[in-house]
């Protein structure tokens, strides 16, 4: 899948080239899922990660850090992940940065079902939601 998305002004080129699934598990146990996309942004490749789990009131949560070892650093890192995140789901996710520095980002649920788009990913995101729903 290739596409083209708007984010914070700035117009990027997305090439998907493969998305995993896998479950993990967390502290105290808890399952997590851990989502792998591969992808062009801009002509750079690079493996990102999320991993989603349940917080508060059982809301899914996904949580992401920008790698300080990517091209451009940190905040290309960021804003290339951003990226690869609207282009699959449509719905760019929230940033934070931290008081040391590493820049966060979130992803809800709109964004799992977004991701649940793709077959690839689909049968993992339905399962995990139904294991770990209270």
């Amino acid at each position: 899948m290739e596409k083209k998305v708007e984010v914070d002004g700035k117009t990027h080129v997305v090439k998907v080239i493969g998305g995993d699934a896998e479950f993990k598990r967390g502290r105290g146990g808890k399952k997590l899922l851990k989502i792998k996309i591969a992808a062009e942004v801009d002509g750079v490749r690079s493996e990102y990660a999320i991993t989603f789990s349940r917080y508060a009131r059982n809301k899914a949560e996904g949580r992401a850090y920008a790698s300080a070892r990517a091209p451009g650093g940190r905040e290309a890192d960021a804003e290339r992940f951003t990226a690869v995140i609207k282009a699959l789901t449509g719905i760019k996710p929230k940033m934070r940065r931290r008081s040391n520095g590493k820049i966060e980002i979130v992803c809800g649920r709109e964004h799992l079902d977004g991701f649940a788009r793709f077959a690839e990913l689909a049968d993992a995101i339905a399962r995990w939601l139904e294991e770990t729903d209270k």
